[in-house]
């Protein structure tokens, strides 16, 4: 197992979404063993493991070994779940639930795309979202709803916006008596194809703005990591360049998104 500065000494330069990255221990039970460009979190328990995002299909045989890697087995993980159903984050779940015969977890607005492998009509980014191989989905999982796997208690947010599926993930992890809250917050940019208008969809755009609302008021929130490491500064945190730690980083990483919004939208209503 690497630790954060080997990680992110690995990473510089490589930010491709199947680019192999050694695994990292990051806090307490949660651990790194997605790529250089895709976060996918190992969260462990003596009565199994919960894995956040699969990255590619391609990226999936590299997050199977970085598991072993870390000294736990793939058989381990019991419960798969995502951020969103974009090929770079669920293209290799598919690949992982057979490697690790584990159950996949979503909320009911991601279930079609992510069994089809394709995105939903709505979604902003449908004209150049390639598709991926498919996964059934096992359960669903409701807005506020908690998975308990031993002592591993996660509880799901709905953040729709950057897809309609978008979900958010928080749990708590101590280390002897210090224990911090954890929040995976789902992308929230106002990405889209060349030809989308934000300004032509107020209804998204409105679910947008409540979801980052949402993020910015959610507390505690001691350690946020972004399903892109470049989101969340993930590499300068995880290496000590920068905090780990800051209770300001769902409010932070909220404004910034708010902040590109508008002037996205500014910026469609000049042309």
């Amino acid at each position: 197992m690497s630790n954060g500065t080997t990680l992110a000494s690995q990473c510089q330069g490589r930010d491709g979404w199947g680019d192999p990255a050694p695994p990292a221990h990051i806090f307490a039970n949660v651990y790194m063993v997605g790529t250089c460009g895709i976060v996918s979190l190992l969260v462990t328990s003596p009565k199994g493991h919960i894995l956040i995002d699969g990255a590619t299909a391609e990226a999936a045989p590299f997050i199977a070994d970085n598991i072993r890697n870390l000294g736990f087995q793939p058989s381990d993980v019991k419960y798969l779940v995502s951020s969103h159903e974009h090929l770079d984050h669920v293209g290799g779940l598919a690949a992982l639930k057979v490697i690790t015969g584990a159950r996949m977890l979503a909320r009911a607005e991601a279930r079609k795309s992510l069994e089809t492998g394709i995105s939903d009509p709505t979604d902003p980014q449908l004209a150049i979202l390639p598709p991926f191989a498919g996964i059934k989905v096992d359960q669903i999982v409701q807005d506020g709803e908690t998975i308990t796997l031993g002592p591993i208690k996660m509880t799901a947010i709905a953040t729709p916006g950057h897809a309609p599926g978008g979900t958010s993930w928080t749990w708590k992890s101590c280390e002897g008596a210090t224990c911090h809250q954890f929040v995976f917050a789902d992308s929230l940019g106002a990405v889209s194809a060349d030809a989308y208008r934000f300004t032509d969809h107020p209804a998204y755009v409105a679910v947008l703005r409540a979801t980052m609302k949402r993020v910015s008021e959610w507390q505690p929130c001691d350690i946020l990591i972004a399903p892109h490491p470049a989101q969340s500064r993930f590499f300068e945190r995880v290496s000590g360049k920068e905090p780990l730690v800051d209770p300001a980083g769902c409010a932070n990483y909220a404004k910034a998104a708010m902040e590109r919004l508008d002037a996205r939208l500014a910026k469609e209503a000049a042309q």
